[in-house]
């Protein structure tokens, strides 16, 4: 399992051909892993067999937020917030915190989820007190670092949203800070690819352009393209290139050709 667990939150992101998975929890490492690289019908693949099955409370409320996440990075934020729904919903109503379990780790997902969900959807308001719902049950211990990341990083996409370039800089920064201290190279290349929005919001936009170059090249290094795409429509925003432009729509054909389906804006 501890490759598994490289590929989907350690340093080994582009990892392929992945390791079979002898169980629901492994599944769900192989689809995060999949997801990652911009391999959504593998991961999709991974995520119904869980469905199928009888999983934990914990596992199916983790794989659904999973396939949500899925959802919404192809532009789909309605219908994941649907699939985020049900992500909490099969955890029952307790969200008292007493100390860590997979149960609350993923009732933090299902809500963080949730809120990028109705920032996608432009109820910012909704998407800030579900983060606010969140935010008690995460707390401090080591097992919960991801979930400390997500919190911060959908924190700084609504305040980005919210026209508060300061607070979004804030979090970013946050989020960069917790992810250097962990083995994952994808929570480390999207809190860059957050930090980079942040600057872009502020005074200095080449600060993003620099920044978003390197979320480019590190992509690029490990197969994660998802991320490369996000990165590329970002440096092209501030900064309109055919270089960057292309980056984009080579990102967007490899995604679509691995069963990735965007929503048309």
């Amino acid at each position: 399992m501890g490759t598994l667990i490289n590929a989907a939150f350690g340093d080994e992101p582009g990892l392929a051909p992945l390791p079979a998975a002898a169980d629901d929890h492994q599944r769900w490492l192989r689809a995060v892993a999949l997801g990652g690289q911009g391999r959504y019908a593998a991961a999709r693949t991974e995520l119904s067999v869980i469905g199928r099955g009888r999983p934990s409370r914990g596992i199916a409320s983790l794989a659904l937020s999973t396939e949500a996440s899925l959802l919404r990075q192809l532009g789909w934020h309605r219908l994941a917030a649907g699939v985020d729904g049900r992500a909490l919903a099969v955890l029952g109503g307790q969200e008292g915190r007493d100390g860590w379990s997979v149960e609350v780790a993923a009732r933090c997902d299902a809500l963080t989820g949730l809120a990028a969900d109705a920032l996608g959807c432009g109820r910012l308001a909704l998407g800030t007190a579900l983060l606010a719902r969140c935010a008690p049950l995460v707390g401090n211990g080591p097992e919960m670092w991801r979930q400390r990341v997500r919190l911060n990083w959908v924190s700084a996409e609504i305040a980005l949203a919210s026209g508060n370039a300061e607070t979004a800089h804030r979090h970013a920064s946050a989020a960069v800070e917790l992810a250097r201290g962990t083995d994952s190279v994808r929570h480390q290349v999207k809190s860059d690819l957050l930090l980079a929005a942040a600057h872009s919001a502020g005074p200095d936009p080449s600060a993003a352009v620099d920044l978003g170059e390197q979320v480019l090249d590190r992509c690029a290094e490990h197969g994660l393209w998802p991320l490369r795409w996000a990165a590329a429509m970002l440096v092209n925003g501030v900064r309109p290139s055919a270089g960057a432009a292309a980056i984009r729509d080579e990102s967007r054909r490899r995604i679509s050709d691995r069963g990735g389906r965007f929503r048309d804006m």
